[in-house]
């Protein structure tokens, strides 16, 4: 909460709508190094500024890494730059996975397809648009979007242009894509129903905008003839895929509180096991829906801007705090809680075999047991963070890092959860 409160004001000035940034400690330091500058007067009041300063710095102190006896290690097996820089509160791009393939795009407007397991590229695109939102890899189809609304569908087995889309505000996260549907949702809170072989639109559904949201939108998940998607106004939803008209909606979090800052429940993107839906919202609750009917099965207090993930029976997640949560799917009970990443800006987690996944902000990408999330491995990747969820064929890890370099590693003596 406290990296949030030195840009609301200039959100809430910038328009009607605002969003939110996730900045890094570093970042969030100078902010509010800058806030105490301006407020210092007189040289009585500046002695006292530095004092608080001292004290703020304190506070967000990112604390040391605890002592680790690695049983679980990471082999790295290739690594390919995509050119140029990412800032950590303006990383919204992430790699995607799909037959064999991984998908990376950097914000200057490259993006590269390179084969999952020997490293080597199949095809790169230059495009001639900064890039927001991506990767979606769908349909014969790789997806990013711009800041200007624009997304861009290229062919998955050449790169080539198949054809742009232009619709009504920024894209900040991946759209999804099957059979001849891609789906996308817009900065907003509108999403869109495209067919794949041309773009055209088909339909679309425009939920309630909240005054103040987090700097991103979930991405949508296409199952059946649904559509699951989540929204600012904590709502999840279920749209029939064919016109779009709603099929149920879930409330997994209410607004409440005095300021728009205390009422921000932006829903992350949800995952599905099976038949049943997981969402989390900020400042709100995680819960599990059935996909059929949007029926509540469990609810409980949770805080997260990140997408859970499911494995093993058990729901995982990073909340507002660093800490790493799991959860039976079944039921929503605790099963055990990770504390050593405090205030390390960590990524959504993602589970491989038994190990729970997570990336931070100083650039370490963390490995935790799924059976009682206990530290396990940890492996130094970049000197300029990761700040964009990892993704897995399964038998790898693809991390894209701060300084744009897509890097895939195997986990060795990982252990097998219950």
């Amino acid at each position: 909460m406290k990296r949030l409160v030195s840009t609301v004001a200039v959100a809430l000035l910038l328009s009607g709508c605002g969003s939110l940034k996730f900045w890094g400690d570093d970042e969030a330091a100078k902010s509010d190094a800058g806030s105490v500058a301006a407020d210092a007067g007189e040289a009585d009041g500046a002695a006292d500024d530095g004092k608080k300063k001292s004290k703020k710095e304190d506070e967000d102190e990112v604390p040391d890494l605890p002592d680790l006896e690695a049983t679980v290690t990471l082999k790295r097996e290739w690594s390919i730059g995509l050119g140029g820089e990412q800032e950590p509160f303006d990383a919204t791009l992430r790699p995607a996975v799909a037959d064999g393939t991984v998908y990376a795009a950097g914000r200057k407007g490259r993006v590269v397809a390179v084969d999952a397991a020997e490293g080597d590229r199949r095809w790169r695109s230059d495009l001639d648009a900064p890039l927001t939102g991506g990767v979606g890899a769908g349909a014969g189809l790789v997806l990013v979007g711009t800041v200007t609304g624009d997304l861009i569908a290229l062919h998955a087995e050449t790169g080539e242009e198949a054809w742009r889309a232009r619709l009504s505000s920024e894209i900040l996260a991946p759209a999804a894509a099957s059979g001849d549907l891609v789906v996308v949702q817009t900065q907003d809170a509108k999403v869109y129903g495209l067919a794949a072989s041309d773009g055209s639109q088909r339909w679309s559904f425009a939920s309630d905008l909240p005054v103040l949201t987090l700097r991103g939108t979930a991405t949508p998940l296409i199952s059946d003839n649904l559509v699951l998607v989540g929204f600012a106004n904590g709502k999840l939803a279920a749209l029939d895929a064919t016109s779009g008209v709603p099929r149920w909606e879930a409330r997994v979090a209410m607004p409440s509180g005095r300021t728009e800052l205390e009422r921000m429940v932006d829903l992350s993107s949800p995952v599905l096991g099976g038949d049943i839906v997981y969402a989390v919202a900020y400042q709100g609750r995680v819960g599990a829906y059935t996909k059929g009917s949007g029926r509540e099965l469990w609810t409980r207090d949770a805080s997260s801007h990140q997408p859970p993930a499911q494995a093993l029976n058990q729901l995982y997640l990073v909340d507002t705090e660093d800490r790493v949560v799991a959860l039976r799917a079944t039921g929503g009970q605790e099963l055990w809680v990770n504390t050593d990443l405090r205030k390390r800006n960590l990524t959504a987690p993602l589970a491989l075999g038994g190990v729970v996944a997570v990336a931070d902000g100083e650039g370490y990408v963390h490995l935790l047991s799924a059976v009682d999330g206990k530290l396990v491995g940890r492996k130094k990747v970049d000197g300029d963070g990761i700040s964009v969820p990892m993704a897995s064929d399964g038998e790898r890890l693809f991390v894209q890092d701060n300084s744009t370099d897509l890097t895939a590693y195997r986990v060795h003596g990982a252990p097998q959860g219950e």
